[in-house]
């Protein structure tokens, strides 16, 4: 079996599991998208208020805000093995997915799906229905493109995020709070255009953790402040941060020790 079809059909197994108890599911998920919407208004609350941040108006801003929430949201939802690791290791799950002949990372991935999550992009849905006509964006191929790239590279962003910080779980049994500095953090404060918090966080979130790569830089292409193509590239840039991450975990692999549970 491919490791494609292998992850169907876990996938399959945990909405199975999720469709034993509908009227939890739907609530859980009608939460999520409350939570998501809640948000949603602080942030179109503060810019009706104040009009613009940084020069960035309400459509930029709420455009930023609806690709940070939909890549932290897929991430979560598909990545959520990774996030909960530290349970994992202590209730001794990791040693039988050791023992399985199948690869660690897609068994990890696959071990739970937080398929509620899924209300979230439903409020990001609606975000992007009323953001893109009115953002003021001229939309072409490059800019159409370079959306995709930022949600798609965010994706893998914050998968890296939670594969780092799964990586560290080896050393540590539990996970730490500053990874959730860029990641339910990051979810939190990339709502707005990062120049707004200073030259120094920008550099830290685009030389160290690179948040900046998919939130910041490509929305000045997208909404015309720049034209230089390279700036359309940068979620290439927060992608290929995964690497790194999968470096780390393997590094913690290779030095994993059983908690004897």
């Amino acid at each position: 079996m491919s490791v494609f079809r292998l992850y169907l059909r876990y996938f399959s197994l945990h909405l199975r599991s999720s469709m034993q108890y509908k009227t939890s599911f739907f609530l859980t998920l009608f939460g999520q998208f409350m939570s998501s919407f809640a948000m949603f208004l602080s942030v179109y609350f503060l810019m009706s208020r104040f009009h613009r941040v940084e020069g960035f108006s309400m459509e930029e801003v709420m455009l930023c805000f609806a690709v940070v929430l939909m890549s932290f949201t897929l991430a979560e939802c598909f990545a959520r093995g990774f996030d909960s690791f530290p349970a994992m290791l202590a209730n001794g799950e990791f040693d039988r997915i050791l023992a399985r002949p199948r690869g660690v990372v897609m068994q990890t991935l696959a071990s739970k799906l937080a398929l509620t999550r899924l209300g979230r992009l439903i409020q990001t849905a609606f975000v992007f229905v009323w953001v893109i006509p009115n953002c003021g964006v001229r939309w072409d191929t490059a800019r159409i493109i370079t959306l995709i790239l930022m949600i798609a590279g965010g994706v893998l962003f914050f998968s890296g995020m939670f594969l780092l910080s799964a990586g560290i779980c080896f050393f540590t049994t539990e996970s730490i709070e500053f990874i959730n500095i860029f990641t339910n953090g990051g979810q939190q404060f990339g709502s707005y255009p990062l120049s707004i918090y200073g030259e120094s966080v920008l550099r830290l979130t685009t030389f160290i953790v690179p948040l900046a790569c998919v939130q910041y830089y490509p929305l000045l292409f997208l909404i015309g402040r720049t034209e230089n193509l390279l700036y359309a590239l940068c979620p290439l840039a927060a992608a290929l941060f995964i690497i790194p991450c999968y470096g780390f975990w393997r590094f913690g692999l290779r030095h994993y020790r059983s908690t004897g549970s």
